[in-house]
């Protein structure tokens, strides 16, 4: 009798009908399926467990600076590289015209002015609170389709969404002087008191957002709001080069196992090939590549434009014209966007290399025991444990390692609590991608808080496990009826992570 984790079909455990990767040799398929195939011991750790992204791992001493570290298998040349774009991922940008020119283009409406003030410390952003502006989490904007036209785009994924006619994509908080911000984002909590198995009460808080304050017209009545907080930036390059087949293996979009999980696949066009790939960065997995997610970035939070998002204006509308009137950053001698290559390569290279720290207490009998429970309650159905990258990554601190991620970068209905009511690319309102757990115990040592999920609205572990529906309900209602022993051995578990 072959006895397996709660909700893992038999076929992922045999390695059965799944998609075949080509960059192994049979000899090396069948180690990896062997060395990724999900443990039935806990009684001790696993071999490289503690090493969770294998020899890139930083093992640094755990401060406030673990999640900024390079990839320890990085050459002294990358190092290198490392260093120009972390210098670039801080940088300051100012408004134009400016002394500075190769730092001049901000805006002209923009949420940050570096891309470290979002990803604080390279680590996880937070909503603002007691009207402090928002900085770290940002809302974003859309319509729901309404020509034949624009549901071709999206069906076509020319498009992930319908940008709100006189805001956009995403809501600017932030404007150069002589400007109006378009508005701020405006959150209320209510409070829900939940009764776990043992008695124990925890209270959930509920946010609703809204926009207030908008300096250009009102806003369209059907517009979709959806908050984001910024994610952590670690294990970046690796969760790049896990081959596509290993995650299609783990789709099951019309559950055909029965299991309750069925994870879909999120598709999206890269604007380098014009070609639908496999999407697995951004909440909701619409982004195909860090390259394209640091593109976006710059024009969206920055109002910075690069070679693949050349609007100097970032997400000023055409319906500002007043935005569009104002100095940009370009520079002829420069080239025609104002932050040239190799700017966005240097960045996308940080980005690719910002190294997972090293497991704690991988040994301890609690942790043990926790993750135990972690696979008994099925959360590794969707959070799964391993996989091996692929054996042509282009760089090899990337190249064929075995890491830890605890995702199948799939799309999970999550319920109706945890839905935005927005759809997105492949996305429905329900659905996000499944997040990775790497680093998740080092947040506040990293951050300074335990805020969690796409909003930040969970303040601690059970929070967020007891904010989870949809397919997950099953493993919220098991944790929810263990004795507070096992719920401390669980977070144990996490917080090695």
């Amino acid at each position: 009798m072959i006895l397996l984790p709660a909700g893992l079909p038999l076929s992922a455990a045999l390695g059965l009908d799944r998609p075949v990767r080509q960059d192994l040799s049979k000899k090396d398929l069948a180690r990896v399926r062997a060395v990724t195939r999900p443990t039935r011991d806990f009684s001790q750790p696993e071999k490289f467990e503690a090493m969770q992204a294998g020899a890139a791992t930083s093992t640094k001493l755990v401060n406030r600076d673990s999640f900024s570290q390079v990839s320890a298998n990085q050459t002294f040349e990358g190092e290198d590289r490392f260093k120009l774009g972390n210098a670039l991922f801080r940088k300051l940008w100012v408004s134009s015209p400016s002394s500075t020119e190769a730092s001049d283009g901000l805006g002209p409406l923009f949420n940050s002015r570096s891309c470290q003030s979002c990803h604080l410390k390279d680590g996880r952003g937070h909503p603002p609170e007691n009207d402090e502006p928002a900085v770290s989490m940002f809302l974003r904007l859309s319509v729901p389709p309404k020509t034949e036209e624009e549901r071709g785009k999206l069906a076509r994924h020319e498009l992930t969404r319908i940008p709100e006619p006189t805001y956009g994509g995403q809501l600017q908080n932030f404007a150069v002087a002589g400007l109006k911000p378009e508005g701020r984002m405006a959150i209320t909590y209510r409070e829900e008191k939940v009764t776990l198995g043992d008695g124990t009460v925890v209270h959930l808080r509920h946010p609703t957002y809204a926009v207030a304050d908008l300096s250009y017209g009102p806003m369209a009545k059907d517009a979709m709001l959806s908050p984001r907080v910024a994610p952590p930036m670690i294990g970046l390059g690796l969760v790049e080069q896990i081959e596509p087949a290993d995650i299609l293996a783990n789709a099951d979009p019309n559950d055909a196992d029965g299991d309750g999980i069925s994870g879909r696949v999120s598709m999206a066009r890269d604007p380098e090939t014009g070609k639908p790939v496999l999407g697995r960065f951004g909440w909701k997995a619409t982004i195909p590549s860090i390259r394209v997610q640091s593109a976006e970035a710059f024009s969206g939070d920055l109002g910075i434009s690069t070679p693949l998002k050349t609007d100097a204006f970032g997400e000023c509308s055409i319906a500002q014209s007043i935005c569009r009137d104002a100095p940009s950053g370009v520079q002829d001698r420069l080239g025609p966007v104002e932050a040239p290559d190799p700017i966005l390569d240097l960045v996308t290279f940080y980005s690719q290399n910002l190294a997972v720290p090293a497991r704690r207490d991988v040994g301890d009998e609690e942790v043990l025991h926790g993750k135990k429970l972690f696979y008994d309650a099925g959360c590794a159905a969707c959070h799964t444990p391993k996989f091996v990258t692929s054996k042509n990554a282009p760089d090899k601190a990337q190249r064929f390692q075995l890491i830890w991620p605890y995702s199948d970068f799939l799309l999970h209905d999550m319920g109706e609590g945890l839905s935005d009511h927005r759809p997105v690319g492949d996305a429905s309102g329900n659905e996000w991608r499944t997040q990775p757990l790497w680093g998740i115990g080092l947040t506040e040592t990293v951050n300074g808080h335990t805020l969690f999920l796409h909003d930040g609205r969970a303040r601690s572990l059970t929070e967020a496990i007891l904010w989870h529906g949809g397919e997950a309900a099953a493993s919220r209602d098991a944790y929810a009826a263990m004795d507070k022993a096992d719920r401390d051995a669980l977070h144990r578990f996490l917080e090695s992570l």
